[in-house]
């Protein structure tokens, strides 16, 4: 008995897609550059300004005492909640994030829709982009007042926690889990935003928020956040530059890994139907 590829590869759908997203992305990163950019630059400013939210909300809470005992849990449950907005603000305003794009390029060079070269370059456009609107927050920032007293404190320990994990060599696996663990969730959530079986506004809000909520309330590490965060808190007061880039090298490597091949090539490959064994093309 023959069955439909449509029940063998269910997941074709959010395949074909995703390779139309890249196509829009790989066309835009090569012919209209500069609005790539911008597109990407909007991106860090927001994923920026929401992890500022984060720390905000931890950071308020933390002074705010009930029966004897602080509230910092509950402030980083409802901050985790906040930042988890980011990647709907993202999404709704076709701004370019570099985590969702390391899945489409992935899956547009497993399909052979761009070259290497091409899906290299996207990301590395979008990188750049995501890190120049994380500059012009951390410049507007550093005039302000909305990342000092408590806020600034608590924004100083966390990043004492991301660049104490390079330390020693098992908090540098712990930092490269924590980078896969975190766009491994990301991008679960664009597979059923991509997938079609996810069709109104409200859901798909609601996934991304609880995907970013996981990320944020377990501390796992995002390398376009980490860089953006990094810059606030370097141009506000000052960081260890060599243990940032470590921190944001080896979460790129992670989040690709997360990203780009537990989900993208991954998807790619369990969703592509395969010649018959005589050689004639999968059943229709």
């Amino acid at each position: 008995m023959e069955i439909n590829d449509d029940r063998l590869y269910p997941g074709r759908v959010f395949i074909e897609n995703t390779l139309e997203a890249a196509d829009t992305k790989v066309h835009m990163s090569t012919r209209t550059t500069v609005r790539y950019l911008q597109r990407a630059a909007m991106a860090g400013f927001l994923i920026g300004l929401f992890y500022v939210a984060y720390h905000a909300t931890v950071a308020t809470f933390a002074t705010v005492q009930v029966g004897g005992v602080t509230l910092a849990g509950f402030g980083k449950l409802l901050g985790s909640f906040v930042f988890g907005w980011a990647l709907v603000f993202i999404f709704f305003t076709k701004s370019e994030l570099l985590t969702s794009n390391m899945m489409v390029a992935s899956i547009a060079h497993y399909h052979r829709r761009t070259t290497t070269r091409r899906a290299s370059l996207l990301m590395l456009l979008c990188f750049v982009g995501n890190a120049l609107g994380g500059l012009v927050l951390a410049v507007l920032l550093k005039f302000s007042t909305l990342v000092s007293g408590a806020v600034a404190t608590q924004m100083a320990h966390a990043v004492e926690v991301k660049l104490g994990y390079l330390s020693t060599a098992a908090g540098v696996g712990d930092l490269f889990v924590r980078a896969i663990l975190c766009n491994f969730v990301i991008n679960v959530a664009m597979l059923l935003v991509y997938n079609g079986n996810v069709r109104d506004s409200i859901t798909m809000a609601l996934t991304m928020v609880t995907a970013v909520f996981v990320f944020a309330f377990l501390g796992l590490e995002h390398s376009v956040a980490n860089t953006v965060f990094f810059l606030v808190v370097g141009l506000t007061q000052g960081i260890d530059v060599a243990a940032a880039a470590g921190n944001v090298a080896i979460a790129l490597i992670g989040n690709f890994i997360g990203g780009g091949i537990l989900i993208g090539v991954y998807y790619a490959y369990v969703n592509h139907p395969r010649p018959q064994k005589d050689g004639s093309a999968p059943a229709k």
